[in-house]
């Protein structure tokens, strides 16, 4: 099996276990706290939630 395919399973898995937690609290919101325990991620609360957008030097260029 290729390490693609690997990541691709990978992938699904935590879609589905979050749509599962989502059909288990109909009507409710899955907050962000319960999303970090359904995926088993840690968070250190000094970073931002939400990475920053990576800009490339394409980006730049055209910018400027």
């Amino acid at each position: 099996m290729a390490a693609d395919d690997l990541v691709a399973l990978a992938e699904i898995e935590m879609y589905s276990d979050l749509i599962i937690a989502a059909a288990a609290t109909p009507g409710e919101r899955l907050t962000a706290e319960r999303i970090d325990t359904i995926l088993c991620v840690e968070r250190d609360p000094k970073q931002p939630r939400v990475p920053q957008q990576r800009v490339s030097d394409e980006d730049l260029s055209q910018s400027n």
